[in-house]
This record gives structure tokens, sequence and C-alpha cells, in this order.
């Protein structure tokens, strides 16, 4: 038999069984919490350098300093980077996005079905470092003097396909480790990651952007590089490796043990066998299966599945056009939220870069309220419809009197980035959890890769979307508007599933249950 266990382990002190199901559960989190926190620090930069890019060089910044003046008088962006000092710069900062966005897209949707194939600690490891390698790359552009547009489109091209490695590799090691009792307040905590990664990004980018911009890629770059060499070295992918129970995706834990499997105790939150949702999560035991039955049943629930198959898990396509949608509103505050307020409100890039953290720590709140209220309440779909129903009045208003003043802008970012990212915080992990162990698949341990990537590619695609059509659209209210709308349709595309859950709250009140 392969040993799987990382090479790291062999330095750890022994713990009982008990003692080292918790210390193993925790580690996980905190381990794919800083891996995906890297992934996201590394996407950041691009948004906050756009500023400096491209400026118009002698226009006086509000709360600081007048830029010179050019030596001819003449021209107004004298300072900026070629070949972002165009006309046609708003278009030319755009393709960056949309040529690092496609490609993440794309990876996205084989990256879940390699995931499955191979040693997620080999992939994710090998993934990270390659996402830290070419990150500092782009930042070479400024050290080498590259003014050329195919070095930089063609590194976001590659940097793309190789951050799709990330999110299906954490989601699917999370997911081998903690089962369904309370995994929307449980990764709606650790789904801060992606807020938190926002906001390092912001945070170093914004302390060299003025300076020398190189190094707003370089050292986040370098940061991704060694948490590579950590995850090679510490990840266990899987409870089994190490001899931990394994919670099944009714969230039973089940002890690896002797070569057999045992169900033992349920986690809070999940149907007694008297509820009437019962019927529903049906989970056989193994206990009263001979030898030839286990290991022909272990495996089909090994077996992966195809992208196509996934699609048809009954909620992956609802919940894939939402995100679609959702991720398109999301990724363009993403990218483009430092240059509309730089715009706007006419601060400086560094300033600019901080007071846009402020949508990321709403992020952050808005991700474990979905899932509190979720696992509470019931309902991932009607969570995120009430989200999505708050964020266009929102966004509106935001775009009409958040450059007023410093208070209006970092209040109404919170409320955004609490209302924007929600649904899309939501979607992305507990959701993508549950359809990956969903009843019809038959307890297959191999689907949870391939349905998170489906929804996540198919969001992807919306993401790459939202900053092209931002970076063409020439007016922001006109940009508003689309991301209003496409706020209205993640919601129209939940309809079936929300009127689904509330007929089966309104039967369950009726049996009194």
């Amino acid at each position: 038999m392969v040993n799987r266990k990382p090479p790291g382990i062999y330095v750890l002190p022994s713990l009982s069984r008990e003692s080292r199901n918790v210390a193993y559960r925790v580690w996980i989190l905190i381990l794919t919490f800083l891996v995906y926190t890297c992934y996201h620090m590394a996407k950041k930069p691009v948004s906050v350098v756009k500023n400096v890019l491209y400026r118009n060089c002698s226009v006086p910044i509000k709360d600081g300093y007048e830029l010179e003046i050019a030596p001819d008088n003449t021209s107004t962006t004298f300072c900026d980077w070629a070949p972002f000092d165009q006309s046609n710069h708003k278009q030319l900062l755009g393709s960056l996005d949309l040529a690092f966005l496609f490609s993440y897209a794309f990876g996205m949707f084989f990256s879940g079905h390699i995931a499955e194939r191979l040693n997620l600690r080999y992939f994710l490891s090998g993934g990270m470092m390659l996402v830290g390698i070419f990150t500092a790359a782009f930042g070479m552009g400024y050290f080498f003097n590259i003014h050329n547009i195919y070095f930089y489109v063609g590194i976001q091209v590659v940097s793309g396909l190789v951050q799709s490695s990330g999110w299906p590799s954490v989601v699917t090691c999370v997911g081998n480790w903690y089962g369904k009792g309370k995994r929307g307040l449980i990764m709606g905590i650790w789904n801060s990651h992606t807020s938190v990664g926002n906001i390092l990004g912001s945070l170093i980018g914004g302390a060299f952007v003025t300076t020398a911009w190189g190094w707003s890629f370089a050292v986040p770059g370098l940061i991704t590089f060694g948490f590579g060499v950590l995850v090679f070295f510490f990840l266990v992918p899987d409870p089994e490796d190490v001899g931990c129970d394994m919670p099944d995706q009714h969230g039973t834990h089940v002890v690896a043990e002797h070569g057999t499997n045992k169900t033992v105790n349920n986690e809070p939150g999940e149907p007694s066998e008297t509820s009437p949702l019962h019927r529903y999560d049906v989970e056989q035991s193994y206990s009263s299966i001979d030898a030839s039955t286990q290991a022909l049943i272990k495996h089909k629930q090994e077996k992966p599945i195809t992208i196509w198959g996934a699609f048809f898990i009954p909620g992956v396509a609802e919940f894939s056009l939402c995100l679609f949608c959702a991720k398109l509103v999301s990724y363009t505050f993403l990218f483009w939220l430092p240059n509309y307020i730089e715009h706007t409100a006419h601060y400086d890039a560094e300033k600019s870069a901080d007071v846009s953290t402020l949508f990321d720590v709403g992020g952050i709140v808005g991700g474990i309220a979905a899932g509190l209220i979720s696992d509470n309440f019931g309902g991932r779909a009607t969570t995120c419809a009430v989200m999505l129903v708050l964020a266009a009045p929102v966004m509106y208003i935001y775009n009409l009197y958040g450059s007023l003043s410093l208070a209006h802008s970092i209040g109404l970012s919170f409320a955004c980035g609490t209302l924007v990212n929600g649904p899309y915080a939501l979607i992305t992990t507990a959701v993508s959890a549950d359809l990956g162990t969903h009843k019809v698949l038959e307890g297959n341990t191999k689907a949870l890769a391939t349905v998170t990537a489906v929804i996540d590619g198919t969001g992807s695609i919306g993401a790459a979307i939202g900053p092209l059509l931002a970076g063409l659209i020439p007016v922001w209210n006109d940009v508003f508007i689309m991301l209003i709308i496409s706020d209205l349709l993640a919601l129209l595309c939940l309809t079936r599933l929300v009127y689904k859950e509330l007929r089966i709250d309104r039967l369950l009140g009726c049996t009194g249950d």
C-alpha cells in the first residue's frame, strides 16, 4: 500500500486517536484557510497597480499632493507605464482581467477532474508554487522595464490556469474532514480567507504601488511560493491517510480501523430517524454487509464522475448559473473598485486601495452571516435570495453617494461587500460541498472536487465577463446598472429552489415537526 502521509507529519508528537481527530481537523481548517488566503492575495495586486499604469499625472490628489508637471508642459501621462499610457488604456487594462479570468474559468473545469485523480497534496503544493512564480513574474515587468502588452497578457493567461488548482483542492480537503452538521457556519468562517487575501493583497500592493509597483507582485508571489512548500510537507487531504475518523456525507463519522468502516455518531443539526426529512438522508451502514459487498460499494464510491454528470446533479445547474451572475458582480468589484474609488473620490492610488478593503471586510461578515443563517434556519437558496434582493438597492445607493465623503465610501463599501459576497461565499463553499456529497451520488467520495469545479468554473466565466464589460463601458453609472441587472438575474436563477425550500418548510410546519 502506498504511504500517503506527508513527510512533515513524522516530526509531530504522537497523539491518542481522539486527540488526533481534533488536532488534524483544526489543522486542516487553518492550513487550507492560509492556502487560499495566498491565492487571493496573489490575485489582488493587478487591481491596485491599475491606478499607476495609467493616470493623469498633473491632477491634484484629494488629501494628498499635486504631482509634478510634465517636462514639456503638454503631456499629462508622462508618469504612466507604457503600453497603458494611451487613450485605449481602459481596454488594455481590461484585457489583463479578461486573460486571467477566462483562462481561470477554462482551467477550473479541468482542475477538479485532475484533482480527483491525483494526490491532492502534490496537486495543491505544485499549483501554489507556480502561482507564486507567475505572480512575481508580472512584477518583473517593472524591474526589467518591459513595455510589451503581450508579456503582461501572457503572464495573466498562465496565472489564471495555475490559479484554478486552488479552489477544488481546498474545498475537497475541508469536505473530506467535515460533515454536514454545521458546514454552513464552519465554511462561512473559513471562507473569509477570500476577503482576508484580498485585504492583504490590497495592503501589500498599496504599500509599494507609488514607489516600485513591481514589489506589489513580487512580495505576494514569494509568500505564496513559501506556503506551497509548507503544503507539500504538512497537508493531509484525507482522514484515512493518518488513520483518523471520516465524516460521511450526512455528518456521521466513519472510523477507519482494521480495513473496515463503522458508523459512530451524527453531528448536531442532522435529521433524526423520526424526522420527516429522514427519508431524504437514509444512510446504509456497512456493519451488516459482507466483505465482498463492502469492496464493491467502496469501488463505486471511489469512481470519479464526469463533468457532464456533475452538472446534472439536482441543484448544480441552478446554483452554477446563479454563481455566474453573482461572481460577475463580485469580481467586477474585486478588479475595478480601487480604480472606481480613485476616479470618483479622487484619492491617490494607495488610499484608494486601502478604502477598497472595506468591501472585503464586509465580505467576511456576509459569508459568516450567510452560513450561520442557512445552518440554523435551513434553506441555502433562500438565504442567498434574500441577500441578493438587498444587494441591488445598496449598490444603487453606493453609486450615488459613495464618493461624497470618506465615511460614505467606507460605510457603503462595507454594506456592498456584505450583501454581494454573502451569496457568492455560501455557494462556493457549503452549497458546493452539499451538492458534491448529494444523496444521488450514493456515497461517492470522488465527486466533490468535480462538482466544486463545475460550479465555480461556471461562476468564473461570469467573473471574466464582468471586469471585461467594466473595461469596455465608458461611464461608471452604466457599469453599476450592469451589476444590478446581473444581481437580479442571479436571484431569478434560484426561484425554483427557493420555492422548493419554502414548500418543504411549509409541509414540515403542517406536521408540527
